[in-house]
């Protein structure tokens, strides 16, 4: 029986859906203005896991995340959103901006085989949705409009702090908490925002012309496609708050009902003992990674960590996860030579379900893929038993099938790197002719590097020149 530790409650509990066997799961999904780091990769790859482990259950998950193009202000940088600022950096459109860096998230995600959302919803699509909310919460008294701005009163929200143990007589500004003379509250938070002339991204209201707050998205689209109350909302302990207890004030004044019943935190990826992340200049992208390392050996090192626990990034923590999956994959593999293995699923005998039941034992308990990954090793000291005596066709189809279901159904991880092999030669074929386009840009011989850029665009790959240097993507 599956057991969740519930942020809300602060304990594991037994994971019983608002309407079973149908769940309905959200997940704070990236701001898009520029490439996801290792931190986005432990996100996004424990709920993914969640996910399969759900739907191996038997439940019937809807999955929502968002895409924050707009939005997300930085608080120490005059409030300018994220989108915005990028794109003045770049000298391009939000739109640009937020698009470029959605395409790369999800190049990203699809090569750590994170599967997809069921719905993918940006939030600039829901600015109609959002403004409604904003009226609701207004004429239930629940928020005020003070010179174009829209503010939540907290304190008029009795149950404020719950999620974080916060309490509003202890709440001073801090650098998530905007300071403005026209609230009522340091605390309160903005659900509008008036926007100046220079602001690129602006909509019409009925307070005037600006933009939505960032907490208000996740409230609309989560509602929106799941409704009033959601089983799971995931994302990460530094969302704890505002983001998430902000999510609750509004949601819950304007419906009346609970918002959700369970809410997962993961935990950060560190690095010499400092949360990685953009603001701090510590991030490692994971482009960058996937040029160095295989992309099940980044999926293996998260997987090796329960996703409530602090992870310590290093080179020799990469190196030793790569060593852990390549033995693993190498006995999968060497499985696979031998059967058949296009066989239909069927029932294991009792020797091999022992493992499987171990396997869901583990998940079970708040989705332990740490302990989850010992019994794959255990079955990999077993095949390697059984690959070194005779082994009958019978054991071998089925432990292939315990490595599929657990393994790859569950933990996600694709031992089979033919596809991955072909696309590393393509990589290392592509960057070689870059470097051929770079001699000559040298050399200032612009018809040769145009013909590289107009060849390689015959072949569906795009190049884009920039200050640090030239980067390429598919079509």
């Amino acid at each position: 029986m599956l057991k969740i530790y519930n942020t809300l409650s602060r304990k594991k509990e037994t994971f019983k859906p608002i309407h079973p066997p149908f769940v309905g799961m959200y997940v704070c999904g990236p701001t898009v203005y520029d490439d996801p780091h290792l931190g986005h990769a432990k996100s996004y790859i424990s709920f993914d896991v969640v996910l399969r482990f759900l739907r191996a259950s038997g439940y019937k998950v809807r999955y929502v995340q968002n895409i924050t193009d707009v939005g997300h202000l930085l608080e120490d940088d005059g409030g300018e959103d994220r989108v915005q600022k990028r794109a003045r950096l770049e000298k391009l459109e939000p739109v640009e901006i937020a698009q470029k860096y959605e395409r790369h998230f999800f190049r990203d995600m699809d090569r750590l085989n994170v599967c997809r959302p069921d719905i993918s919803s940006r939030a600039t699509g829901h600015i109609t949705e959002m403004i409604e909310l904003i009226k609701i919460l207004i004429e239930k008294g629940f928020a005020y409009e003070s010179d174009g701005n829209v503010y939540f009163e907290i304190s008029k929200f009795g149950d404020y702090g719950k999620l974080s143990g916060r309490k509003i007589e202890d709440m001073k500004e801090g650098t998530r908490v905007q300071a403005a003379e026209d609230k009522k509250h340091t605390a309160d938070f903005a659900l509008w925002k008036k926007a100046d002339e220079l602001h690129l991204m602006q909509w019409p209201s009925p307070w005037g012309s600006g933009y939505p707050g960032w907490h208000l998205e996740c409230s609309v689209m989560s509602m929106k496609y799941i409704g009033d109350s959601i089983d799971i909302h995931g994302g990460g302990i530094d969302n704890q708050f505002p983001h998430h207890e902000c999510e609750i004030a509004q949601s819950e004044a304007a419906t009346g009902h609970p918002f959700v019943k369970y809410w997962i935190h993961h935990n950060m990826v560190t690095i010499k003992d400092q949360k990685m992340s953009k603001s701090l200049g510590n991030s490692v992208t994971i482009h960058n990674l996937l040029e160095k390392y295989h992309p099940m050996t980044l999926r293996f090192f998260i997987l090796q960590s329960h996703y409530r626990s602090p992870q310590l990034f290093s080179e020799e923590a990469l190196e030793a996860a790569k060593k852990g999956f390549d033995k693993m994959a190498r006995t999968v593999r060497q499985i696979k030579t031998m059967i058949d293995a296009d066989e239909e699923e069927r029932q294991l005998p009792p020797k091999w379900e022992a493992y499987k039941k171990q396997f869901y034992d583990f998940m079970d308990d708040d989705f332990n893929t740490a302990g989850a990954i010992t019994v794959l090793f255990d079955l990999v000291k077993v095949s390697n038993e059984c690959l070194a005596s005779s082994p009958s066709e019978r054991d071998l189809k089925d432990l292939y099938l315990l490595f599929k279901w657990l393994g790859e159904d569950i933990l996600g991880l694709v031992f089979d790197d033919a596809a991955d092999s072909r696309s590393s030669k393509e990589a290392d074929l592509v960057e070689y002719i870059l470097q051929l386009r770079r001699t000559f840009r040298e050399k200032k011989d612009w018809s040769a590097s145009d013909a590289i850029r107009d060849a390689l665009d015959q072949m569906d790959i795009v190049i884009e020149d920039g200050k640090d240097g030239t980067t390429w993507r598919k079509k």
